[in-house]
């Protein structure tokens, strides 16, 4: 008995494959995923802005957990624990404090004090980690499983880098749930906006991408993925301040949303840029495996990292 094969079936199978060859992802995966995302965040926001804190403090902690491991394949070391620490208390403090930029400012400090002395210890790989490590190497295709060594000054400039990167950048992100009285709107605006940028980057790009934005760091980059990136935020963004704000702010503030998309399309590209010179020089293909058809959690957040200081400025300075 023969099987019969549908001819519509496989060039659907086919249209998708070159889908899924143009943009670097499991488009399937990386759909399904991000509807459970999109579901806990916004059931986060609906039951209390606190638990999107928590979600947010989450987030970066898996962060960090990916950073460790994709650092120590290229032989860094950084305190994870004690990036972890400083995260959560960084971020907890800014949600709760009065003073949200100072106590930003001053937590910020106290972390890059407290990991550059932790970075300077004998730091060993935990067997857990270690393991990690290993089959990250060989899920990237690399035939070398032993990892370089590094100096201490070497740790230290790499932890105080992920200080700067993770706990400022995320601060970001909660900052503008305390200001104006618009925490979710806000929310929705900072973690939802970058990632229909990428959305409309990604789709832009698959069908219509011919010109190259930088085909050294990303080469499936293209100015016309950048063009679908800055048009989806906008139009999200107009969408956001419409369900949010009142006529009378729109007439004096309508310019804001195309402000918003201009600044979330190009920060979030450059973040995405950003990451991938950063998974170049450590050998990597992916940031980590947490996210089906995202890759790592870094992958999936580093738009929103980058853009959250410009999105936060904005809001601030527009009064919003």
């Amino acid at each position: 008995m023969t099987q019969s094969h549908d001819p519509h079936a496989t060039e659907a199978e086919q249209r998708l494959d070159a889908i899924n060859k143009k943009t670097g992802r499991n488009m399937p995966q990386a759909i399904v995923t991000a509807v459970l995302l999109v579901a806990v965040i916004l059931a986060c926001l609906l039951i209390n802005v606190q638990l999107f804190a928590v979600l947010v403090d989450i987030f970066m902690v898996l962060a960090l957990w990916e950073l460790r491991v994709d650092f120590a394949v290229a032989g860094f070391r950084i305190p994870f624990v004690t990036l972890a620490l400083c995260s959560i208390a960084t971020l907890a403090s800014v949600f709760y404090a009065q003073d949200h930029v100072v106590t930003m400012g001053l937590c910020v400090i106290a972390s890059l004090v407290v990991v550059a002395v932790m970075a300077t210890l004998n730091l060993t790989l935990t067997g857990r980690t270690d393991t990690a490590v290993r089959g990250k190497v060989l899920a990237d295709g690399s035939m070398a499983v032993d990892m370089p060594q590094r100096s201490a000054i070497d740790n230290v400039a790499v932890s105080m880098f992920t200080v700067l990167y993770i706990p400022l950048l995320a601060s970001c992100i909660i900052m503008p749930l305390t200001f104006n009285g618009h925490p979710v709107s806000h929310a929705i605006l900072i973690v939802f906006m970058p990632a229909l940028s990428d959305t409309g980057g990604l789709f832009a790009g698959a069908w219509l991408g011919k010109h190259k934005l930088s085909p050294r760091i990303s080469p499936k980059k293209s100015w016309e993925g950048l063009a679908g990136s800055i048009l989806f935020a906008m139009a999200g963004s107009y969408a956001v301040f419409a369900c949010t704000y009142d006529a009378a702010i729109w007439a004096t503030r309508w310019w804001v949303p195309i402000i918003a998309g201009f600044i979330i399309g190009i920060a979030g590209t450059f973040g995405d840029l950003c990451a991938s010179m950063l998974k170049r020089d450590l050998g990597i293909k992916d940031m980590g495996h947490l996210l089906k058809g995202h890759g790592g959690v870094l992958d999936r957040v580093d738009s929103i990292l980058l853009a959250a200081p410009f999105i936060c400025l904005l809001l601030w300075a527009t009064g919003l």
